[in-house]
């Protein structure tokens, strides 16, 4: 495996990638968060050493360091438009920022605890936020107004992803549940409830028929997300399952693990593909790029690397 200093970094084919990752050493703590902007350019990370880091995906070089927090930031994300990032922190605040000029917007506060994780609704409009303090809050993006503060959860809530078309919210919580709400009224629809841990995170296929959920209880598990319905319970991880991602085509499911693996799977037939190794310690972050051909993995347990797979090969 190439571990590569950022200043020798080198461009990488395909083909290498597949077997040899590309890794960056990235920060000096966890790496809680990595997401793509909506044009695959930018590969933006998120540490418990507090920074924001913007990263060439092809290269491993950095862009830019983001500072601004004074706690663990445990998400990052870009907005649809690629023209806003969000972030969270232990430090309870939400951060709007410019994704051209990096420089801060507003700070958004009012959760009662550490924030875990922000979404963007589909339209820009609306952020999503979830945080120890049991609560789903919702903020006029534009103005920074809190909008709403949903409870229902009875734990710290880790993860929240806006349905495709922006009309519902799924929010994963350490209660062992996820639940799903209206995102216009914030009304309750449905819990989701069987995993016998609690849920790390939540992902939804981009045809907006599948969920995935990922558990302390060391499974993955797929819902319809019409009907609700448990379909799948996927096993074979050895400890907590920090993540879970689906590729935008939809045809391969990440999840990472506090085993230090990462594996991949059919979402369709629910079947193993194959199991990726390689960091050192637990998985606390996946993404896939917007063309589906690479998959973004973050460490943690004093693994503080990014690696970069190529994974365009690997669907069946």
């Amino acid at each position: 495996m190439r571990y590569l200093p950022l200043a020798s970094m080198i461009f990488l084919t395909s083909a290498s990638l597949a077997a040899d990752p590309l890794t960056i050493d990235a920060h000096s703590g966890s790496v809680m968060s990595i997401t793509f902007s909506p044009d695959g350019r930018t590969l933006a990370s998120s540490s418990r050493d507090k920074t924001i880091k913007l990263w060439n995906p092809s290269s491993g070089e950095l862009i830019h360091t983001i500072r601004g927090h004074s706690a663990d930031v445990y998400c990052i994300t870009f907005s649809s438009k690629g023209d806003l990032l969000a972030s969270c922190s232990a430090d309870k605040s939400i951060k709007l920022w410019d994704a051209k000029s990096l420089e801060p917007i507003r700070t958004l506060t009012g959760h009662g605890d550490a924030v875990r994780w922000v979404a963007f609704s589909p339209d820009q409009k609306t952020l999503g936020s979830v945080s120890v303090d049991k609560t789903l809050r919702l903020w006029n993006v534009q103005s920074g107004g809190l909008l709403k503060t949903l409870t229902g959860h009875t734990h710290r809530v880790k993860s929240v992803v806006y349905s495709p078309d922006g009309k519902q919210i799924i929010t994963a919580s350490s209660d062992k549940t996820l639940r799903i709400w209206n995102a216009a009224s914030g009304d309750p629809i449905a819990t989701l409830e069987g995993h016998s841990g609690g849920v790390e995170t939540v992902a939804i296929s981009q045809d907006g028929r599948l969920i995935a959920s990922s558990s302390e209880d060391s499974t993955v598990r797929l819902w319809n997300a019409d009907s609700h319905a448990l379909l799948h319970t996927l096993e074979g991880h050895v400890g907590e399952v920090d993540f879970v991602a689906f590729s935008p085509d939809g045809k391969l499911l990440a999840s990472g693990c506090k085993d230090k693996t990462i594996k991949l799977w059919n979402p369709g037939t629910a079947k193993l593909i194959t199991t990726l190794t390689g960091h050192t310690g637990r998985i606390e972050s996946l993404t896939f790029s917007p063309d589906s051909k690479l998959l973004v993995s973050g460490g943690g347990g004093g693994d503080t690397s990014i690696r970069i797979w190529d994974v365009g090969n690997l669907k069946n």
